[in-house]
């Protein structure tokens, strides 16, 4: 193990040539692996300016927002920047028909008038350390992948055990790295009262929905102001009216100078997932199954949706989030599926495995990397049948039909013996989930998604119920079904499980169909999941032996970065225009002009340009953001992004904050698989447009006054 160790070690060490676009970097290695070319391609700061483990570093204005995006600080009394689409689900939360802050935007003009969201947090990463030594001691080269896997689990709890000991109130954890050859340790504190402070319109925010997600030229004004509260003390609590703002010890500096074609840009943030070592096999599975199933389905489903969503106001507000963040999943693997075909990215793997297969053969020192690929193929054949099958379920089922959700959510009243404390916890539970729910939009849902199922899957793969009451009791009626499930079921609204509680007697809970449903569809599911289990030891194996054999296959002419697993990372870059066809050129920005023309009637969910606006436009009342008359929305650049970095912040060479990263390019839709340096680009909004709306349409010139503004 050690000499595994040494590997990795040396190769950090040799710091080869490295492609300023390609990679997502990890902090504490930049001094050994890329500050000198940083510098060379514009970098005005050192490596401890951007992570310093002794002292408040640019690290420190950067946070985890929510479960998946990236946010930044931008002033010392805790205010906070990330996308539009990030805040999403919090503006939603908080929205309503009288407050409809979807539609119609929210500025608070002073500290009392922000609003706390309940169940948001932030999380600052205040240290990070390198354990793989201790991850591993005592894993051998001859020990199996079970074996492996007990002694470096072991290892990780015991790491961890001391080190929140040693760190009360903090959050410890450990992440895998390569495949599982290195492991990292995260230290972070969680900030829990959050608060909304400003949001534009949803016309503002989301301006060209569906129809631009992942496209360039893009016109998207795609932020969102919070703000982090403390105790006194500036210690992270839950939320309380006592809390005070956040006292940040660092925080960006706000660039309003010009952004140039070749500038120096890099991004700071938490990519979620990168699949850059995936083999050809997976990529056969992730064309001809995955992609397709979760593009039909979810296809189906939103289409159900977004007709109800725009005949109703209220349904609107209560399906916003969870169409968006459905529908941004569903676009990514049209693009994915085309970027994978058209940049012919099989062939490119294939030629790596070819590559790696005749090295691995050539000397019996490499011997061991001989099994790496045929483990991963007999892995991904053997479990494409349950797979299929599992995801099948999961789309349809357990993701797209609510009342199996929410008899999920109260399935601890199936219990013998229920206090009333658990009933009154479930109740706030499924109050909760009612919010945002409605029951004829449900249940047409429901009567596809049955059906798909009945069309898609052999009987004995279908959930029992599927039969037994679908098929048998009802004669294959999937409409008369859906109606008797909604009509009799406790689950089908609020007031029927209010009714339901309200009598006392939960003994009968168990004969809802609701929740007959919702067990005969887990355990199929679990069913099928299990057998793809069988194989997934095989696939970790094979995977980790084939990125240990790459990285030593390529020996000193290439650093390998990880793939990313939300962890903090850097990429750096330039902003650049591309050409995405032949005698296609795109520009590197876009312009307020372009919002103009963009307008169409024909599809006002996407392309209304709110009235405010035009008239800042055509008065050309853009105060100080303007630039050759006009303001600059959005702007590209070739940085190394993926999901998770939403709400990055894109900094110059000085460290100053020129924009907010919120999507890739269709035309590179496969850079999760393969980089592809031409063509991909990282779409930001321009730093400038988020302090004009905030000045000139938000009237909140008191936010931008709290910020460092750099002139």
């Amino acid at each position: 193990m050690k000499k595994l160790t040494l590997l990795i070690a040396t190769l950090l060490l040799i710091a080869p040539r490295v492609s300023a676009d390609e990679g997502m970097w990890l902090l504490p290695m930049l001094e050994k692996l890329n500050i000198k070319d940083m510098k060379s391609k514009g970098l005005k700061l050192s490596a401890k300016d951007i992570y310093d483990i002794n002292n408040n570093s640019l690290k420190d204005a950067i946070v985890i927002f929510g479960g998946g995006c990236t946010g930044e600080v931008v002033s010392s009394e805790g205010l906070l920047l990330t996308n539009h689409h990030c805040g999403f689900g919090s503006i939603q939360k908080l929205s309503s028909v009288t407050h409809d802050y979807l539609k119609n935007g929210f500025w608070a003009m002073n500290n009392q008038e922000e609003l706390p969201v309940d169940g948001l947090s932030v999380k600052f990463i205040r240290h990070i350390e390198d354990v793989t030594e201790t991850a591993l001691s005592g894993v051998l080269d001859s020990d199996d992948e079970k074996t492996r896997n007990e002694k470096a689990n072991k290892n990780i709890k015991n790491i961890q055990a001391e080190y929140e000991k040693n760190n009360q109130g903090k959050i410890v954890f450990i992440r895998s790295f390569f495949g599982g050859n290195q492991f990292y340790l995260f230290l972070i504190d969680e900030y829990k009262d959050i608060r909304l402070v400003g949001t534009p319109p949803s016309a503002i925010g989301k301006f060209g929905g569906d129809t631009d997600n992942w496209m360039w030229p893009r016109h998207t004004g795609d932020f969102s102001v919070f703000r982090i509260y403390s105790d006194k003390e500036g210690r992270p609590v839950e939320y309380s009216k006592d809390n005070v703002p956040y006292q940040s010890p660092t925080h960006l500096k706000v660039s309003t100078k010009k952004i140039k074609e070749g500038d120096f840009s890099m991004i700071m943030g938490f990519p979620g997932s990168t699949k850059r070592y995936m083999t050809s096999y997976e990529i056969d599975k992730t064309l001809t199954q995955e992609n397709p199933i979760r593009i039909f389905i979810r296809g189906e489903r939103q289409d159900i949706l977004k007709k109800d969503m725009v005949a109703s106001d209220r349904v609107r507000i209560q399906y916003a989030s969870k169409y968006a963040g459905s529908s941004n999943y569903w676009k990514n693997s049209i693009g994915m599926s085309r970027g994978l075909k058209k940049l012919n990215v099989k062939a490119k793997k294939e030629a790596i495995e070819a590559n790696f297969t005749e090295w691995a053969e050539a000397n019996e020192s490499n011997a061991k990397y001989k099994t790496a690929l045929p483990l991963i193929e007999e892995s991904v054949k053997g479990s494409t049948k349950s797979d299929r099958v599992a995801q099948y379920i999961s789309e349809a089922l357990l993701r797209s039909v609510e009342i199996i959700q929410v008899a999920g959510i109260a399935k601890n009243l199936e219990k013998k013996e229920v206090t009333p404390e658990e009933i009154e916890k479930t109740k706030s539970a499924v109050a909760g989930f009612y919010k945002d729910y409605n029951e004829d939009t449900d249940r047409k849902v429901a009567k596809a998604m049955f059906k798909i199922i009945l069309d898609s899957l052999n009987i004995d793969e279908q959930p029992s119920f599927i039969q037994e009451q679908i098929a048998v009791k009802f004669s294959g009626n999937v409409d008369k079904y859906v109606d008797f499930l909604y009509d009799n079921s406790i689950f089908a609204n609020e007031a029927k499980f209010n009714a339901f509680i309200a009598k006392g007697d939960l003994t009968t809970i168990t004969s809802d169909p609701a929740v007959i449903a919702r067990e005969d569809t887990y355990k199929k599911h679990r069913h099928y999941s299990d057998i793809s289990s069988k194989y997934r030891s095989k696939f970790a194996e094979g995977h980790r032996l084939f990125v240990d054999g790459v990285i030593k296959m390529d020996g000193d002419s290439k650093v390998h970065y990880p793939d990313a697993n939300f962890t903090l990372r850097l990429t750096y870059g330039n902003v650049l225009p591309y050409n995405p066809a032949d005698a296609v050129t795109y520009n590197y920005f876009t312009t307020l002009s372009g919002i103009i023309a963009k307008e169409d009637k024909s599809n006002p969910v996407d392309f209304t340009v709110p009235d405010k606006l035009k008239k800042l436009y055509y008065a050309k009342d853009f105060g100080e953001y303007a630039e050759n008359g006009d303001i600059r929305v959005g702007f590209i650049s070739n940085n190394d992004i993926t999901g998770g970095n939403s709400g990055s912040p894109v900094l110059n060479g000085k460290g100053e904050l020129i924009g907010l990263v919120f999507d890739g390019n269709w035309e590179a839709m496969s850079g999760d698989i393969a980089f592809e340096p031409e063509l991909q680009r990282s779409i930001s909004v321009d730093v400038r447009y988020v302090l004009f709306i905030i000045e000139k349409y938000g009237n909140a010139k008191w936010l931008i006054d709290e910020m460092t503004i750099v002139k």
